[in-house]
């Protein structure tokens, strides 16, 4: 028999050999209907799998990212089998899960692909899925491999062979298609009921720009009709809120070819609103005791092979800057914790001086795929509201407590509401990828672990989601559309204090290592700014808002009076223009409520005679009349 651990603590026994779904069975034939896959140990697998021996045992349903990414996975398939009928010669890539749905890299050859041929496809997979058929998983020998796609011809299938060891590889076979795959996947095509394949685009083989170019479907589905009907509802609300579409119209960014794909420029209110939030985040962290700096914009490359930065993503990074010295090499700073460590190597420190708090909102440079890059959200150049804090391991916990205290407070003012705190941990089944001592991971895991059961809000483990050099907690916000993004993180550090040799003299005199808190409350504030606006559609908090009154003269002869309402709201820290256009008072109207200006002031010959103001409310219409003062009283009100 063995132990298996569901995540509420309780445990149940199992005949070794039985799988996830055996396990679902025994608790419930509904709860059995809607799994579709499990983890176990932190690793997603079939929910058929035999388990063989002790382990934890997520269950995982379409409400789960993992449910719905082995649902994908399985679709992506799916669309493979379908290609492979209705274009028999094909050449398979990979096809992965993603966010939202899946893609599937092709090479078709003489023939292509457009996006007039995706209803046929889409027909096509659902005729197949309606068939029923179980997805099967089979360990083959490599030898056995190679002869499969050799006889196929597939050439991207034996090149992914090549990196794979014998004893490693699986085929997963649904129908008339088998797929060299690791999986996990459902149970049956028959759990997929609805399909939309959203269109077609190039992209190289393997992600590198000097191979072949190959054909990607992107697709997503759904286990029920109406689910389909209601994402494709919510694909069109977000397409009206897309904050590249907003930016511009709302004239927050801009990009320019010239300067450089990924390096956004921010316009007059966009820079407004990027100062409001640092403005706000400096007076919370100032409060907290965290002291501010600046750190260069370059770094020498030693300091980053020190850091093991250069190491991990040298090689996919901005290349160094070489100086007329021999050998001097520099680069553009990927991040800023390493300054910070030289910061506090400054002098000697002793433990009455910790916690130490250093700020910065710092700008970094990191070098991403053009096919990667996304307006605000997926950039080169950004800025980070970082901050580092230095303290004893005996104050890691009431640190890290009192940083989430500031991203809640933060999240919350900006209008955040549905939030869950992630838990990010390495995945065991790959210990190469992170930096450091087991001792030194065992240690910052379990700090996070213990300072969460202090927290009021849900939280969720996630295995294989840490840094590089430590776990880490990561804030997930729901946005008005239903749509999950990660804002916000705090790691906890026990390795880069030992790659700079950090030390403070204790009370017992002798030098001991520091732990080091690394926080960031918005993350970066291109890819903030971007949720934040669609998020609210461009119609920001009143106290954000770029513009947050419009004053409108009905004519040019009430233009000298709106000038005059215009500076004594300036008294009042009331932002703000007058449109003093030569148009209608209907199209200064329309004109200001699409730039989602908060209130509009009109002023005609009545307003002017009795030293009022006619107010009407972004989107909820008329107000009535009001006194300048008044006016103030009901903007604060408001705010």
């Amino acid at each position: 028999m063995i132990d298996i651990t569901l995540p509420d603590g309780s445990v149940r026994q199992y005949e070794a050999g039985s799988s996830a779904m055996d396990v679902a069975q025994s608790i419930s034939s509904g709860l059995a209907r809607n799994v579709l896959s499990a983890r176990v140990n932190g690793t997603i697998i079939d929910a058929n799998r035999p388990i063989e021996q002790d382990a934890r045992v997520e269950l995982l349903t379409w409400n789960d990212q993992g449910g719905k990414e082995t649902f994908w996975h399985s679709t992506a398939h799916l669309m493979a089998e379908a290609l492979e009928e209705l274009y028999p010669g094909v050449k398979l890539g990979i096809g992965p899960a993603v966010e939202n749905g899946f893609y599937y890299d092709i090479d078709t050859g003489d023939r292509s692909i457009s996006s007039e041929d995706l209803p046929r496809i889409e027909e096509k997979m659902l005729e197949l899925a309606r068939r029923k058929v179980d997805y099967v998983r089979r360990d083959v020998s490599k030898a056995e491999a190679v002869a499969y796609f050799e006889e196929k011809q597939d050439p991207y299938k034996l090149e992914l062979l090549e990196r794979l060891s014998d004893g490693s590889i699986t085929f997963y076979t649904q129908g008339n298609f088998t797929d060299l795959c690791r999986g996990p996947h459902i149970s049956n095509t028959g759990a997929i009921k609805a399909i939309k394949l959203m269109k077609v685009a190039g992209a190289y083989w393997l992600g590198d720009e000097k191979r072949p170019q190959l054909t990607r479907i992107y697709g997503i589905s759904f286990p029920k009709a109406k689910e389909l009907k209601e994402y494709l509802d919510l694909l069109e609300e977000a397409k009206q809120r897309d904050h590249r579409k907003l930016g511009q119209e709302l004239e927050l960014f801009m990009f320019s070819e010239k300067v450089g794909a990924g390096l956004p420029m921010w316009l007059p209110k966009g820079a407004q609103l990027r100062e409001r939030l640092v403005n706000y985040l400096k007076e919370r962290q100032e409060s907290a005791g965290y002291q501010q700096v600046v750190t260069p914009h370059i770094g020498k490359k030693e300091l980053y092979v020190t850091s093991g930065h250069w190491e991990k993503y040298g090689a996919d990074s901005f290349q160094p800057i070489k100086t007329p010295r021999e050998g001097e090499e520099f680069m553009l700073k990927p991040m800023n914790c390493p300054h910070h460590c030289e910061m506090y190597k400054f002098r000697p420190r002793s433990y009455r001086e910790l916690p130490l708090r250093l700020a910065e909102f710092g700008t970094v440079y990191r070098y991403e795929q053009t096919g990667e890059l996304h307006g605000l959200s997926r950039v080169r150049g950004f800025t980070q509201d970082d901050a580092h804090i230095f303290c004893m391991p005996s104050q890691v916990k009431g640190e890290f407590l009192a940083v989430v205290d500031i991203v809640r407070e933060v999240l919350g003012m900006i209008g955040f509401d549905d939030v869950t705190a992630q838990i990010s941990l390495r995945d065991p089944e790959t210990p190469e990828k992170y930096i450091g001592s087991e001792a030194n991971w065992d240690a910052a895991e379990q700090a996070i672990i213990d300072a969460c059961t202090e927290i009021d809000m849900q939280t969720v483990k996630v295995y294989g989601e840490a840094a590089f050099y430590g776990p880490k907690l990561d804030f997930m916000v729901r946005d008005a559309l239903g749509r999950q993004w990660q804002l916000g993180t705090v790691q906890v550090d026990y390795n880069l204090p030992d790659k700079f040799e950090l030390e403070y003299i204790g009370p017992d005199n002798q030098p001991h290592r520091p732990v080091m808190i690394h926080r960031a409350p918005f993350g970066s504030l291109e890819r903030f700014t971007s949720i934040l606006i669609e998020h609210t559609g461009g119609k920001f908090p009143l106290w954000l808002a770029p513009e947050q009154i419009a004053i409108l003269p009905i004519s040019e002869k009430f233009n000298a009076y709106s000038e005059e309402v215009l500076a004594e709201l300036a008294q009042h820290d009331i932002r703000g223009a007058v449109d003093d256009r030569n148009e209608t008072i209907g199209r200064k109207i329309r004109d200001t409520e699409l730039r989602r200006v908060p209130f509009m002031l009109i002023v005609g010959e009545k307003e002017a005679e009795s030293g009022q103001v006619a107010v009407r409310v972004q989107g909820e219409g008329d107000r009535g009349a009001m006194s300048v003062g008044e006016f103030v009283e009901f903007f604060k009100e408001q705010l």
